[in-house]
């Protein structure tokens, strides 16, 4: 069994693996770089595997920065087919289809305003290639179980973080390898815990948040501080986040801050019509979250949800306050950059960063403390306040993936750490071997590794 690296290392974004076992080749996700200009350029280049040599796609969840290059690889050949759990299926008809719509609205608002070094500017890939993409999709079986044929056999373990979301196992030649995913929290608000006790012979692991442990200030508590600060100015609050998994944390913290009358009575605007889809979804597949049937309706009671174009951009007409929630979650796109222009320069607004943003990302820049933004190619000034509640995030901490990786049946012989920025992904590696004593690194970007088989030489 080899396994190759072809993304996520040394960022969050672009989750790529290539194992080859059996004869067969399985990439197992195949994410969207996101941040740095040099790993978006990784987008737009070949995919470093010939698409068509490729057998089939493991996925272990929905979130663009694990699927959202599905198209692209379609694009490029691959004829297989793409297996992951039910959820996580729907979800993507969801995100793809939004994504793709997205790009093709940017490019077509970058041509009209002539903001573009591109003539004319492009999308990655189209609605059509989205919908191509998905007819390649296939549901794995309830129990996870899965024969690819040439004795490859693959088991889906629920891995908390989101609808859907998956650690992925692949078994070989008597051995075999086990791929994270996302892992969850466990006291996440709304998903269950990720599984614990699975065993590999190699194991590879995200790092997201590898540096780092999760504050233990109540995050419900901070976000309704903020919303009474700029409610009281007579402010509007702008919160992006990712459409699936973030956007339910904070729909579900909003409607226990007003149910507690700790928030006042303004509108809750959810400006994402994945977002929308998505939260819809929640109710369908309630056995893979904590939310009762009452919760999921009275967050469809508080929140307007709107998906028209017209009506997102009505929104920057109305004088009172509100809280608007859009994507994309590290303001890489999609509506929320038209509510940050429009807000972001008036000090009586508020931005709420509810999760991690990744090295190059405008929600990096904000965090970090920019006075300006560039969006829509021009420079717009921000002096609304800016606060990031870092304990919404639906990502284990350094606790939680040490706690999982001491939680394997076994030791396994070597954890690869990758999907985390180069300092939380080395810590990660750091803490498994000192404080678990198991061999760990982080693989740098193409690096292959070869796990030799029962009875080979």
């Amino acid at each position: 069994m080899q396994l190759t690296f072809l993304g996520a290392n040394g960022t969050v974004t672009g989750s790529r693996t290539l194992v080859e076992a059996g004869g067969l080749r399985i990439l197992v996700d195949c994410g969207m770089f996101q941040g740095f200009k040099t790993l978006r350029d990784r987008n737009w280049a070949p995919m470093p595997v010939d698409p068509a040599t490729i057998d089939a796609v493991l996925l272990t969840h929905a979130h663009i920065d694990h699927s959202g290059a599905l198209p692209l690889l379609v694009k490029q050949g691959f004829k297989g087919p793409i297996w992951t759990s039910a959820a996580t299926a729907e979800l993507c008809e969801i995100l793809l289809l939004d994504t793709a719509h997205l790009q093709e609205e940017e490019a077509r608002y970058r041509n009209r305003h002539a903001a573009t070094k591109h003539s004319p500017a492009m999308p990655l890939y189209t609605a059509q290639d989205a919908k191509r993409c998905l007819t390649h999709f296939r549901r794995v079986a309830p129990d996870g179980a899965l024969e690819l044929g040439h004795g490859v056999r693959v088991r889906f373990a629920p891995a908390g973080h989101i609808l859907g979301a998956s650690s992925i196992k692949i078994e070989h030649g008597g051995k075999s390898a086990l791929f994270s995913g996302d892992l969850g929290r466990d006291d996440d608000l709304v998903m269950n815990p990720p599984t614990k006790g699975l065993e590999a012979d190699w194991v590879v692991t995200e790092s997201t948040y590898g540096n780092r442990l999760h504050t233990t200030k109540d995050p419900v508590e901070v976000l309704g501080d903020v919303i009474r600060r700029t409610v009281a100015r007579g402010g509007v609050v702008v919160i992006p986040a990712f459409a699936v998994g973030r956007t339910q944390s904070l729909l579900y913290s909003l409607y226990c801050l007003r149910e507690a009358g700790a928030i006042p009575h303004v509108p809750v605007m959810l400006d994402s019509p994945m977002g929308i889809d998505a939260t819809q979804l929640y109710q369908r597949y309630n056995d893979e979250h904590r939310l009762s049937d009452a919760d999921c309706a009275g967050i469809a009671r508080m929140t307007h949800f709107v998906r028209d174009v017209e009506e997102s951009k009505a929104l920057m007409r109305q004088r009172y306050p509100m809280i608007i929630i859009a994507g994309s979650g590290m303001v890489t796109g999609g509506r929320v950059l038209h509510h940050i222009a429009y807000y972001g320069p008036h000090s009586r607004n508020s931005i709420i960063l509810s999760g991690f943003q990744a090295g190059g990302t405008r929600g990096a820049s904000l965090a970090e403390g920019a006075h300006t933004l560039k969006l829509f190619g021009e420079y717009v000034p921000i002096r609304a306040e800016v606060t990031q509640i870092d304990g919404l995030s639906a990502h284990a901490d350094q606790a939680g993936l040490l706690g999982w990786v001491k939680s394997l049946a076994r030791k396994p012989e070597q954890v690869f750490v990758i999907h985390g920025e180069p300092t939380a992904a080395d810590t990660l590696r750091l803490r498994i071997t000192e404080t678990l004593g198991i061999p760990a690194r982080v693989p740098e970007y193409r690096d292959s590794f070869e796990l030799p088989e029962s009875g080979s030489a």
